[in-house]
């Protein structure tokens, strides 16, 4: 595929999450691994609904941008990316997004590993939390180290959601998956009770990701009940006064580079 049309496909695929509300203002990013050393990102500052290609910029591995631009720079957060990239060669594309249901589940601190539809349990598996990192630096890439390998949606704590995948579509077919199964046992749970799939037929189910060859790496989800009073009592560790202050420093930064 030629450049300019896997710009057309992030800028499709941005479409799609602004339309679908998975992503607010200038939330989200978007990437995908053209070479071993050259990654195209979505830049900072841009509506994902409202992308031109000149807002899809190129940088290296170390997210050093390896084309000149006045007017658009590459997302401080691609760096959650790269991890992904570092630690998966099979990965060619990420999406970052803050689809409300799952990003709600990542807030209450509940990870979305059970057993519960099975397009999730092929495609997504067992759903991890990254513990909170301060959104553009070092600490995102960091807390979602110890899923990366195992794992290709995770949710990040008080932030959003990660999926990743051997294509650009693949990836966001993820989130889409991840957030309509989120949606879907959050429904349950207010109606008192989320069936969970046995063993068995979680093995079943697994067997079928083997024979068909799906590509990827996932762990698998758990059989345990859901005990509803328990999974809507936890809640995720509250955030330091010191890390509300960085938060609001971040974001005054960002605001002032805008203006």
């Amino acid at each position: 595929m030629q450049i300019w049309q896997i710009k057309k496909e992030i800028i499709e695929i941005g479409r799609r999450l602004w339309q679908k509300g998975f992503v607010a203002a200038n939330d989200g990013n978007i990437s995908v691994r053209l070479s071993d050393n050259v990654i195209l990102t979505t830049a900072t500052g841009v509506s994902k609904g409202f992308m031109t290609e000149e807002m899809i910029v190129k940088v290296d591995m170390n997210g050093k941008p390896l084309e000149r631009s006045a007017k658009h720079k590459p997302s401080s957060e691609v760096k959650m990316h790269l991890e992904i990239y570092r630690q998966r060669s099979d990965i060619k594309a990420v999406v970052h997004a803050h689809p409300p249901y799952a990003t709600s589940f990542a807030v209450a601190g509940i990870s979305l590993d059970r057993c519960v539809l099975p397009e999730a349990v092929v495609f997504l598996g067992s759903v991890p939390i990254a513990e909170f990192g301060l959104p553009s630096t070092e600490e995102v890439p960091q807390k979602i180290r110890p899923h990366v390998k195992h794992s290709e949606a995770i949710l990040l704590a008080n932030h959003g959601a990660l999926t990743f995948g051997s294509d650009l579509m693949n990836a966001y077919f993820k989130m889409e998956t991840l957030e309509h199964t989120a949606h879907i046992i959050w429904n349950a749970m207010q109606l008192g009770r989320v069936n969970v799939l046995s063993e068995q037929v979680t093995e079943q189910l697994m067997e079928l990701r083997s024979r068909y060859g799906l590509a990827g790496s996932i762990s698998k989800c758990q059989s345990e009940p859901i005990q509803i009073n328990q999974a809507s009592e936890k809640m995720a560790s509250a955030l330091s006064e010191e890390q509300i202050n960085q938060i609001k420093a971040a974001i005054f930064k960002q605001l002032k580079d805008k203006t």
